[in-house]
């Protein structure tokens, strides 16, 4: 275990470095700079030359790299362009609000997917199964910006039902409040993720009824509940944890598209406006931080496999051995 642990970590130092390499270099050579992509700023060219120059943004881009790469072994991940302020503080501002909008979306629909996903599979053909099938097909199809503007435009703007922007109501920011403005952003992200989860669930679960152990469950005469509950899903758990585990980095990051559309302020919204204004530090910060994410997720998924399979940790005993 503990040789697995530290050959991932020294795998995860190796990706890490080529993340920052190539997100580097990419978004320093793309067209554009800084302030001059934000029309409301209106510097003019010397301006900005000068504002480059104070920053160290005027070097080249290796130079700009060491210089970078330097600070961060330092445990500095530097200061914002646009808000001139340290990017770790933005960061904290903005996960707890992206954390209570994707967490409650993937254990709502995560869960769903779970249990019909299970039933569907257990009757295929059926009218659970074609209705989940449908509608699976549904949201992976449907494009997910669109969800969001037909959400805002019927349930808020038409019906006047729900709150389309924002995370609360200015001066209020009760409880209830909040929640009203989660139900949109969580309905479209959750079935968003209900139909890829779902899917998913759904063809693992047949794939592991079809197993021998399953039918001579079945010709013992155990109830199917009881295959299902005792035999199917343990079984089935194994691919369910990395379908789970590979979410979990995005929990931090957001959904980009919904929290745009919706004004939520979190890490997917921040992250794309600091796109659009070239604000380095912080599209450097956030990159590293879903890669270190997407890293330990698969190590922790991992980590589970061998918890629930006791063939894999015999194997790695013996690779270890050899």
């Amino acid at each position: 275990m503990v040789r697995l642990v530290a050959g991932r970590l020294a795998q995860t130092l190796l990706v890490l470095a080529g993340v920052t390499v190539v997100t580097f270099f990419m978004m320093h050579y793309a067209p554009g700079q800084p302030l001059q992509n934000n029309p409301e700023l209106r510097l003019d060219p010397t301006a900005v030359e000068r504002w480059l120059a104070l920053r160290g943004l005027d070097k080249p881009v290796p130079a700009q790299y060491a210089a970078w790469l330097g600070r961060l072994l330092c445990g500095d991940m530097g200061v914002s362009l646009v808000y001139n302020r340290p990017v770790p503080e933005l960061l904290r501002e903005r996960i707890p609000a992206t954390l209570l909008l994707t967490v409650t979306a993937f254990v709502f629909s995560f869960g769903l997917a779970v249990f019909l996903g299970t039933k569907a599979a257990a009757r295929p053909g059926s009218l659970l199964d074609t209705v989940i099938n449908a509608v699976s097909l549904g949201g992976v199809s449907l494009p997910g910006f669109w969800l969001c503007m037909l959400a805002v435009m019927v349930f808020s703007h038409r019906l006047n039902l729900l709150p389309g922007a924002g995370m609360a109501t200015p001066g209020s920011g009760g409880m209830a409040d909040v929640a009203a403005h989660l139900v949109l952003p969580v309905s479209v992200l959750s079935l968003s993720g209900f139909a890829h989860y779902v899917r998913y669930v759904r063809v693992t679960v047949m794939e592991v009824m079809s197993q021998d152990y399953v039918r001579t469950a079945r010709a013992k005469g155990l109830r199917k509940n009881a295959i299902l509950r005792r035999h199917v899903l343990p079984n089935a758990a194994l691919p369910l944890v990395t379908v789970a585990a590979l979410s979990l980095p995005f929990l931090f990051t957001g959904a980009a598209m919904v929290e745009y559309v919706f004004a939520w302020p979190g890490m997917g919204r921040f992250i794309i406006t600091s796109t659009l204004a070239r604000d380095y530090p912080v599209i450097m910060a956030a990159n590293l931080l879903v890669a270190v994410l997407v890293a330990l997720a698969n190590l922790a998924a991992d980590l589970v496999y061998m918890l629930l399979d006791p063939r894999l940790r015999v194997e790695h005993r013996y690779a270890g051995r050899r």
